[in-house]
């Protein structure tokens, strides 16, 4: 089940939303440095991390599932955001360089049409990032932040998921180490937290981020098939031709039948009869 999308802009605007739009967009931009020329899509609530890249990629887009609700985004411009079914984005095929996935894959009930529909519309080359509530971080144990709510993930499971969906999982990072209590002295500290976690306790992050890239296969033909129509051609009898019609010219001998109807004139003098030629 999804969040509600005011729940959500609210937890982003606290001191605990603060640190995780921090902590996890170092995070996003060190993946993604530039993409300037590139059409970005931001699936979920995913607008505290797409607005790094409004002055850069080429076009910015947001869409919100239907159960999650909408908001007008940015709010100081024009509407970048639309409401969707997840299960049937209004784009066309490979129509998108860079998509971001934030709270949505935990909460939706249509994985897999999701999941189809996030193929569909990726670029061939084109680059998804995932960010999730890792299953084993303390964010996924307490319910007073989005990271509370739905299907948490594992590394392993994110990575087993991606690859049945045909994406092929290329980079992983994990972010947000400090513990969900509301301390100043806490939120200070998160910096070296943060660095400390990086470096011995990548286990019990908060949020688990996989970076994938689209398969695409080529087409090929069956092998098999193309060998069984091979052998079927070579063992298959060619036509053999007529036999051609004998010549009562060249015939060098005489029927037997016809030799009593001679006259005594065409017998030979051995008195075998001589070979007439009929015509």
């Amino acid at each position: 089940m999804f969040n509600d999308a005011v729940d959500l802009r609210d937890f982003y605007d606290s001191p605990l939303g603060h640190l995780a739009r921090r902590m996890i967009r170092r995070q996003v931009r060190g993946l993604w440095s530039d993409l300037r020329g590139q059409s970005l899509l931001g699936l979920g609530f995913a607008t505290p991390y797409l607005r790094p890249f409004r002055g850069e990629a080429e076009r910015v887009l947001s869409f919100m599932p239907a159960q999650q609700g909408v908001l007008h985004w940015p709010p100081e411009g024009p509407n970048l955001s639309a409401l969707v079914d997840e299960g049937e984005l209004p784009l066309e095929d490979a129509s998108v360089d860079r998509i971001i996935v934030v709270h949505a894959l935990e909460g939706t009930e249509q994985r897999a049409a999701m999941m189809s529909e996030l193929w569909r519309v990726l670029a061939a080359n084109g680059r998804i990032l995932f960010v999730v509530p890792n299953r084993r971080g303390l964010w996924a144990r307490f319910d007073h932040t989005p990271f509370g709510h739905g299907q948490p993930y594992t590394v392993g499971q994110l990575s087993r998921m991606l690859r049945d969906s045909r994406f092929t999982p290329t980079r992983t990072v994990n972010s947000v180490y400090t513990p969900p209590y509301v301390s100043g002295l806490l939120i200070r500290s998160a910096p070296a937290i943060e660095r400390i976690g990086d470096r011995w306790f990548n286990t019990f992050a908060g949020v688990v981020m996989i970076e994938a890239q689209k398969q695409v296969y080529a087409i090929r033909r069956d092998r098999k098939r193309v060998l069984a129509r091979a052998r079927d051609l070579i063992a298959s009898p060619r036509p053999t031709p007529a036999p051609a019609p004998r010549s009562l010219y060249l015939e060098t001998a005489c029927p037997t039948t016809f030799t009593d109807r001679l006259p005594k004139t065409h017998q030979t003098p051995g008195g075998d009869p001589a070979c007439t030629l009929s015509p």
